[in-house]
């Protein structure tokens, strides 16, 4: 077996720089350390021999595909056939260079992943129908991605020594990509293993020595990849996604017993640094869209370790589990819109199965309700789409008939506070979209996938969306980059948010809040913190007390109570909105959605200190749009040469017209 022990200089990635925080929030006294409880001794002793861990049905365990329904085999049958006589992408130097020399990781992403997403659909296919119809070109797509230099993306290739530009295969890195590619061939090598011996022998050696080359023996004998933890530093969702995958591989390929317990112990202690960063409440402070990413990619690895293990590893009863899996209802907003601080997107489709499972493994039947809805909601019963992450695409088609027929409800919470992260959600009555919905946050500029935000708040109406967080642009080299805050969606100027003197907020752990103070009856909800901090010194802020109120069944108000140090030209207030607004006169604005019914609602605020200026900006990048309308507008409520300290109030209410 060869060794690969060259070690990745002690450099801190600015992609990590950027979306971690050094310090983890404050934990509470009843926290657990899966390693203490599951040491390597432990897990030696629980660990189930390679080869009799038998987590899904072969592709020779007939019975199982067999009993699908008719709809799904014909489905799945119909999704893998697209692909035979495949024409692989080609994945040529110049085009991975793309990124180093331009920015752009898009066009070879989408190359990249159609080679995977074409693997997964042949596979399940071939598992389905079992004639070995699909096996060439699975055969195919296997020798085309072990060809591949390197299995990541070229925007994770900077870790390496040589740094971004072509990989050096001399030095494999694991990133999120390189690590599910490994993924997706341990469980080709399970499924079809037998089949593809009958081909050729050569199939299965040539995914074992990729496999180990390139993820087994890297992640084994190295410790300074940032998203293991183990050299300082908060780490996001890269820990449990590239631990999962990892993971995965060392179940289903690692055949050295000792070694395989050794990194199945190593994956325990890694997790311990992902739970470290959470604090009590579960919140995910990269946001719904990446909790996908994070506390599901958590659940893949404890379901992993409960099944190799026969239950032997099993921590579901742990309140600080059930809290990270509660987080994803708890910031549902309605129908496909969630809370969206960060860089979250404000459309989310989380997994709807493993949403599904992770209710049922913690005992929560609002979740598993939750994930129930969700799958409706995303198809019903389809599962052609699937996925190119196998292990995933598996428990999505065979517990199909389960979260068919399980009950099917969104919770809808009526008041969250997750204090950790200082985000408040609250709604006028609880189970329904109907009537106003806040959400609000404190916290810091240096979250994971921050945002200057201190202070911002979102605002729906019956389910639609009134003032937002506009999210990100497409991913490109600025947006893990010392460029970041170039960007203007990550400016506190297109957040719902003050620009003093034209001073915006800046990015660091020092720049947050303070004072703040959470409070929830039948009659209202808000948040009250001083946002001060998150400005530097050139803004002239004594202090910027906001109060972010919903009044149930009346309305939403912001209360400013500022005090400056020095006089300033002008302050600012940016609410953004999709919504078509129209000027009434003085102190009065008017928001319609516009999709139909529309909703209409109106800002009010004082017009004899602020003046109402509209900027509107076209949604071009292709991201955005995909949740956006056309363009987006801005408001921004100005106050010239303002007085030293004053007290403003912005509300927003139904409008009387239709």
């Amino acid at each position: 077996m060869q060794c690969h022990v060259t070690r990745l200089r002690a450099v801190a990635l600015v992609v990590l720089l950027l979306l971690s925080s050094l310090a983890a929030p404050a934990a509470g006294r009843d926290r657990f350390k899966l390693r203490e409880r599951y040491p390597q001794e432990k897990v030696e002793k629980v660990l189930l021999p390679c080869g009799q861990w038998h987590p899904w049905p072969t592709c020779s365990d007939r019975k199982d595909w067999e009993n699908l329904p008719a709809s799904v085999r014909k489905d799945l049958i119909a999704n893998g056939e697209q692909y035979l006589r495949y024409e692989w992408p080609d994945l040529p130097a110049t085009l991975f260079l793309g990124f180093a020399r331009e920015g752009n990781r898009s066009r070879y992403e989408r190359e990249h992943f159609a080679r995977r997403y074409a693997l997964t659909s042949l596979l399940i296919a071939e598992c389905v129908e079992g004639k070995g119809r699909f096996l060439d070109d699975i055969t195919n797509g296997i020798w085309a991605i072990c060809e591949e230099s390197f299995w990541g993306v070229p925007a994770h290739v900077g870790a390496q020594k040589a740094g971004s530009g072509l990989p050096d295969p001399a030095e494999p890195v694991v990133d999120l990509f390189a690590a599910e590619t490994g993924e997706s061939l341990a469980w080709t090598l399970y499924l079809i293993g037998e089949q593809l011996d009958g081909v050729s022998p050569m199939i299965c050696k040539r995914i074992r020595h990729e496999m180990d080359r390139r993820i087994l023996t890297p992640c084994f004998e190295r410790d300074d990849f940032g998203w293991m933890g183990f050299r300082g530093g908060r780490v996001n969702n890269w820990n449990p996604w590239c631990n999962a995958s990892w993971l995965t591989c060392v179940l289903l390929a690692e055949s050295d017993g000792p070694r395989r317990t050794v990194s199945v112990a190593k994956i325990v202690r890694s997790l311990d640094h992902f739970l470290d960063a959470y604090a009590d409440d579960g919140g995910c402070d990269e946001g719904p869209g990446y909790w996908s990413r994070a506390g599901a990619s958590l659940l893949d690895c404890l379901e992993l370790l409960h099944g190799a293990t026969n239950g032997e590893i099993d921590v579901y009863d742990r309140p600080l589990i059930q809290e990270i899996g509660r987080y994803i209802y708890r910031v549902h907003i309605a129908g496909d819109w969630f809370v969206n601080f960060a860089d979250a997107s404000a459309r989310a489709h989380p997994p709807a199965e493993l949403v599904w499972r992770y209710g049922k493994r913690i005992g929560d039947d609002r979740l598993a309700g939750f994930g129930a809805y969700l799958h409706h909601r995303q198809g019903g019963g389809s599962v052609a789409k699937g996925g190119y992450t196998v292990g995933r695409y598996l428990p999505e088609i065979l517990h199909l008939a389960a979260i068919e027929a399980a009950p099917t409800a969104a919770p809808l919470p009526r008041d969250v506070w997750l204090d950790g992260i200082q985000v408040m959600v609250a709604r006028c009555q609880e189970g329904t979209a109907e009537g106003f919905f806040l959400a609000a946050k404190g916290g810091h500029n240096a979250e994971s996938h921050n945002h200057n935000d201190v202070g911002n708040f979102i605002a729906y109406a019956d389910g639609r969306p009134i003032l937002i967080d506009i999210g990100v642009e497409t991913y490109s080299r600025r947006t893990f980059s010392s460029q970041r805050y170039e960007i203007w969606t990550m400016q506190s100027a297109w957040h719902n948010l003050p620009t003093i003197g034209g001073v915006m907020q800046n990015p660091g752990r020092q720049f947050v809040a303070g004072d703040v103070h959470y409070e929830a009856d039948d009659d209202h909800a808000q948040l009250r913190l001083d946002i001060a901090k998150a400005y530097p010194a050139q803004a002239n802020l004594r202090s910027w007390v906001r109060t972010i109120r919903l009044d149930r069944g009346k309305g939403i108000s912001i209360r400013e109570e500022y005090a400056l140090d020095k006089p300033v030209q002008e302050i600012a207030l940016s609410l953004v909105t999709p919504c078509r607004v129209t000027d009434q006169g003085v102190g009065r604005l008017r928001l319609e959605t516009l999709d139909e019914p529309a909703v209409v609602t109106r800002v009010i605020y004082d017009g004899s200190r602020l003046d109402a200026k509209l900027e509107t900006v076209p949604v071009e990048d292709g991201h955005l749009r995909s949740v956006w309308p056309e363009q987006l507008t801005r408001i921004v409520l100005r106050a010239e040469n303002p007085a030293m300290q004053d007290t403003w109030t912005v509300r927003i209410e139904r409008a009387q017209d239709k």
